[in-house]
């Protein structure tokens, strides 16, 4: 059961928007210098081009390439900006948020930040020069700049995937703290008490670093210990969590559990100790995250959090498409998560 929280002492409300002659003021440059920057026309010197895109940015404009003629076009785009699109949650979210746009003659425009905030704030202020009528963001965490082009221009913006912390506008997802703690709580109930931990891109899948954050606290807090972590700066693959599966469990304090950002990289660790003769769970437990569908074709069935997303996705879209709502409420709606207890653990 999914739950919904609207605040209603806390409005998202935003000032006038600034203006051209407000960029020109700041960048210490004329009025036509600013339009020609944003028009892209003419040449304009590296130093200039530089002082009018931070005056801009720093008060929150946003060029109006509809400006004129088309000013009151009823523009039927959303834009939608994810981390990457190499990972299958992505595409079932994204599924979600098409399906329901169009159902609602909406067209989504994508961008991939590549967990890169600054990358989504750029794409965020490209997109926003096209006059969208929402925004869907992946995750709680932007940039400052990118919070100020938001509050200026007043544009509705849904973010996904999670609802620990404060919303720009309204978040569609799951609390990453609670799953990590769920899973804690089962591998301690199994009587495990060492533990491994291994992901991907650390310090941008702030996600993952919640999820761990609290599966770490309730371990520690209950008991037991976490005695091996392997963590890279990149995304990692299956084969990596096969191969980094095998370094912690060579370790002389090697875990007696195993706890995986994701599926892909919980299923890589499977495929090592079934390769080497190794007894799941008897010698090592192994857990993961996502419930994607690709784990019913393994030889065992890992442990693992399923998450709605798709649900995620269309109930972003259709609050986007949603003009009868309040704006100025800034509204949480939480997805619950099910812990699928496979032969793993």
């Amino acid at each position: 059961m999914s739950g919904l929280i609207l605040d209603k002492n806390n409005k998202n409300q935003h000032t006038t928007p600034p203006t051209m002659h407000d960029v020109a003021k700041v960048a210490g440059v004329s009025q036509m210098t600013v339009s020609r920057v944003m028009r892209g026309s003419g040449y304009i010197s590296a130093d200039v081009l530089s002082r009018v895109e931070d005056a801009a940015k720093s008060i929150g404009y946003v060029h109006n390439r509809l400006a004129g003629g088309m000013a009151k076009y009823d523009n039927p785009l959303v834009g939608v900006v994810v981390p990457t699109l190499q990972n299958r949650v992505f595409t079932e979210v994204l599924s979600g948020i098409s399906n329901t746009l169009d159902k609602n003659n909406l067209r989504p425009v994508f961008g991939v930040s590549e967990y890169s905030l600054k990358r989504e704030e750029k794409i965020v202020y490209d997109l926003l020069s096209w006059r969208p009528q929402g925004l869907i963001l992946a995750g709680l965490e932007h940039t400052d700049g990118l919070r100020r082009i938001i509050k200026q221009t007043g544009v509705r913006t849904a973010e996904i995937m999670d609802v620990d912390g404060p919303t720009l506008s309204g978040s569609f997802g799951i609390s990453q703290e609670e799953a990590g703690e769920n899973m804690a709580a089962h591998l301690l109930s199994k009587g495990y008490r060492r533990f491994g931990y291994i992901a991907g891109l650390h310090g941008t899948d702030f996600r993952a670093e919640k999820r761990f954050n609290s599966f770490k606290t309730y371990i520690l807090d209950n008991g037991g210990t976490i005695t091996q972590t392997r963590i890279s700066d990149k995304a990692l693959s299956m084969q990596d969590g096969r191969s980094l599966t095998a370094e912690i469990l060579a370790q002389t304090q090697a875990p007696e559990s195993i706890y995986y950002s994701n599926d892909d990289l919980a299923a890589g660790g499977l495929m090592h100790c079934l390769a080497n003769g190794l007894s799941v769970p008897n010698d090592v437990a192994l857990a993961g995250f996502n419930g994607l569908n690709f784990l019913e074709a393994l030889p065992l069935q890992i442990t693992t959090t399923k998450t709605p997303r798709y649900d995620i996705g269309v109930e972003a879209a259709n609050w986007i498409a949603n003009k009868q709502s309040n704006k100025n409420e800034l509204l949480q709606h939480k997805f619950d998560t099910e812990l699928i207890i496979g032969q793993t653990t």
